[in-house]
């Protein structure tokens, strides 16, 4: 593969950003509507992109994955979730076609230097349980399983230390 190039996400890359996170979340085939759950939280906004940390990989100019950090800066439930104070790997989202081919593991290295770099000592994350896998690979403790957005189903809750 060629070189990846990991760099700030602009406004304009909303829409592609948008539809990496529903392509990505399809790849694991749930339910269309779970989606419908999901729509809000997958859609990545302009304003989204100017109030957080968004970075985006590309390999030869074509967006292939991102994630985002956001701070959280008090807790607080949505729904049955508690979401924790501190700062979030929100996002980590890679084109189905690229899945495998290590442009996840760039991206999180990526995040943890730039979050040295910020004086972020971690990174709480809610993992979705086919992510597991790649989570516990990067060093992630995993805290407990939670309620997730979608009734009947969890989450895991990872620590990332920096």
């Amino acid at each position: 593969m060629s070189k990846i190039i990991i760099q700030r996400a602009e406004s304009k890359n909303s829409p592609d950003l948008t539809l990496i996170s529903f392509a990505s979340k399809r790849y694991w085939n749930y339910p269309e509507e779970y989606f419908d759950v999901w729509k809000q939280e997958l859609t990545i906004t302009p304003d989204y992109i100017k109030n957080n940390l968004v970075y985006i990989a590309e390999v030869e100019g074509k967006i292939t994955g991102y994630f985002s950090i956001v701070e959280v800066k008090g807790d607080f439930r949505a729904g049955k979730v508690l979401v924790r104070k501190g700062y979030w790997l929100d996002h980590l989202f890679i084109r189905p076609e690229f899945i495998g081919e290590g442009i996840g593991t760039e991206l999180i290295s990526f995040a943890v230097n730039l979050c040295g770099q910020k004086s972020i000592g971690r990174l709480f994350i809610f993992s979705d349980p086919n992510a597991k896998g790649f989570y516990e690979k990067i060093g992630a403790r995993y805290i407990e399983e939670s309620a997730s957005s979608i009734q009947g189903r969890s989450v895991l809750l990872y620590e990332l230390v920096i």
